[in-house]
């Protein structure tokens, strides 16, 4: 995977939450972003 900051590798997430379409890439996302301790989601 392509070296992202935390602050890219949310956005990428919420847009392909958005898109809907590439599934193993969301996936890929969101191990990523629960190995760094990150929560995608605002409150």
């Amino acid at each position: 995977m392509k070296i992202m900051s935390n602050e890219q590798l949310i956005v990428s997430y919420r847009d392909a939450l958005k898109s809907g379409n590439d599934k193993d890439w969301i996936r890929v996302l969101q191990g990523e972003i629960k190995k760094r301790g990150l929560k995608p989601i605002k409150k």
